[in-house]
């Protein structure tokens, strides 16, 4: 099942997209119970929004061997986990604003595991029964700022630094999932999705040991290889095979 959060004629809800890309309208939502309706909707003729507006939005960091050496750090030894903005993200489609003394941009292609229902303290083996679906994230960076400043409030958190969707899957293999980065069209990093240096399960068990996990809280699971520096009217594709494409040009702060 692919869950899709959209706008039409003002009024933002749930559907629930199809092999076609026909949109079933519901009242309600994947977290806290739906009903089908009878509206049908050509994917085209709706505005794609975040696929969850998240209660809390945790993030993976330095999870992949390739990307920790390039970035020239430590490997971890114990699961990391850290903080975004939801004031950062925005959907497929639409605009990364790259302020105007950003000279150093990069993308992170990512998977996003979804929360479906309320947990704590739970083993790696009941990590599953808690887990909606997964979406597909760019974790937009400004590198130096990154090393400038004494956190990442803006390096991460920026407004549109966080592109994110275009859906919610419930049956992604993560097992066999690639991970994709297209600039402009043309492939710039490929990896295994599953091949973390800390797993899904394990980090969400970690974390439940220490806090309560609610429905569409959002865990950003890390990313490998190297970005290059993106220039404005770049177009940035992620894919995650057999999940689908989350889409995003890069522009100018004052420009279009």
């Amino acid at each position: 099942m692919r869950w899709l959060r959209y706008t039409l004629e003002g009024k933002t809800r749930y559907g629930i997209l199809d092999e076609n890309d026909r949109i079933t309208a519901v009242d309600g939502c994947p977290f806290q119970g739906y009903e089908t309706t009878a509206t049908r909707l050509r994917l085209d003729d709706v505005k794609i929004e975040v696929p969850v507006v998240p209660p809390t939005f945790y993030c993976v960091g330095l999870n992949y061997i390739k990307h920790i050496s390039t970035e020239g750090m430590s490997i971890p030894k114990k699961p990391d986990v850290g903080y975004r903005a939801n004031n950062a993200l925005i959907a497929h489609g639409e605009d990364v604003i790259m302020p105007a003394d950003a000279t150093r941009v990069h993308y992170e292609g990512e998977l996003v595991v979804v929360i479906g229902r309320k947990v704590r303290n739970i083993s790696v083996a009941e990590v599953k029964d808690c887990i909606l679906g997964y979406t597909i994230g760019n974790d937009v960076s400004e590198r130096n700022w990154q090393t400038s400043d004494r956190t990442f409030w803006r390096a991460k958190n920026a407004d549109t630094f966080k592109p994110m969707g275009p859906w919610i899957s419930t049956e992604a293999d993560v097992a066999s999932m690639q991970t994709v980065v297209s600039v402009n069209g043309t492939e710039s990093t490929r990896f295994e999705t599953a091949d973390m240096l800390f797993g899904i399960e394990e980090f969400i068990s970690t974390m439940s040991r220490y806090l309560t996990l609610y429905p569409g809280d959002i865990i950003w699971m890390g990313t490998d290889g190297h970005s290059p520096n993106l220039q404005p009217g770049d177009q940035v594709d992620v894919t995650l095979t057999g999940l689908g494409t989350l889409s995003n040009r890069f522009v100018k702060e004052g420009l279009t």
